[in-house]
């Protein structure tokens, strides 16, 4: 049966009660956790980045924080809705460290391979970091912050096995992932031959007897660094198309790096050579 009042048909209930709107109680919108940033340094970086963020949520508490008043200023300058919630709405968040400021972005936007290989750096060689199926997303997050702040020109990722870039990895990320490109590729040791064919050679971080130790590996040429899994270290089809392996002297008695630790070295190991 419709319920809904047709045009010209009289209220319904008794004079002077509220009106009812027909249909069922309208459902708040569901958030795509993907589509959150969180935590002030990571949405005042979306926004110095120009990302199109769609609204920015701050906990009614913190409205006249001072820490807030340039992030709440230049959202206005820039159109970004600003809306003030309670504690309900964060306590509703899978996220704990959101420090009660949170923006609803678009999808994340990747960039292509061949949009970046395209792209050469003003000066010196081009660097690359590949992430050879991690799927911790604090990895992830924090290798592409380390990446971009020693000056690489991508992090490449595959699309299947490996954490895309989500609300976690851009806070780990500290806002890096608003400046430095991430693609994502569906066949990582694909990936590799066409940097290959253009000239990139190839470095896998490996622990193995096969490997040299940074220090003796020459960077200075364009390269991409190739980090592996957690744990697992390099697939072997990737590693067969490496074309050398490096390590990272080890001194003390554990055996092996976390993997954005390892990363952080190598990289800085390249910036170190490059002068």
């Amino acid at each position: 049966m419709d319920r809904r009042r047709r045009v010209g048909q009289p209220k319904p209930g008794r004079a002077g009660a509220p009106r009812r709107t027909g249909g069922p109680p309208r459902r708040e919108r569901q958030l795509d956790f993907d589509d959150v940033v969180y935590g002030i340094h990571v949405v005042e970086e979306a926004l110095n980045a120009g990302e199109r963020l769609r609204s920015i949520h701050v906990a009614d508490e913190r409205k006249r924080d001072p820490l807030l008043r340039k992030l709440i200023a230049d959202a206005k300058e820039r159109e970004v809705p600003v809306r003030f919630e309670a504690r309900s709405f964060f306590a509703k968040l899978p996220f704990k460290t959101h420090q009660g400021v949170i923006a609803i972005a678009p999808p994340f936007a990747y960039a292509s391979l061949h949009e970046v290989m395209e792209r050469r750096p003003k000066s010196g060689y081009r660097f690359y970091v590949l992430l050879d199926h991690l799927t911790d997303p604090h990895n992830v997050g924090a290798i592409i912050r380390t990446a971009e702040c020693a000056g690489a020109q991508a992090v490449i990722l595959p699309e299947r096995r490996s954490a895309g870039v989500n609300a976690t990895v851009r806070k780990a990320a500290a806002g890096a992932a608003e400046h430095l490109p991430v693609v994502r590729v569906a066949n990582i040791n694909e990936a590799i031959r066409t940097l290959k064919k253009a000239g990139t050679w190839v470095a896998g971080a490996d622990a193995g007897e096969a490997s040299v130790p940074m220090a003796e590996a020459d960077f200075n040429r364009d390269l991409a660094l190739v980090i592996g899994a957690e744990g697992e270290g390099l697939a072997q089809l990737v590693r067969r198309e490496c074309d050398f392996l490096v390590r990272v002297p080890m001194r003390g008695v554990t055996e092996s790096l976390n993997a954005s630790v390892a990363a952080g070295v190598l990289i800085y190991e390249v910036v170190r050579q490059r002068g």
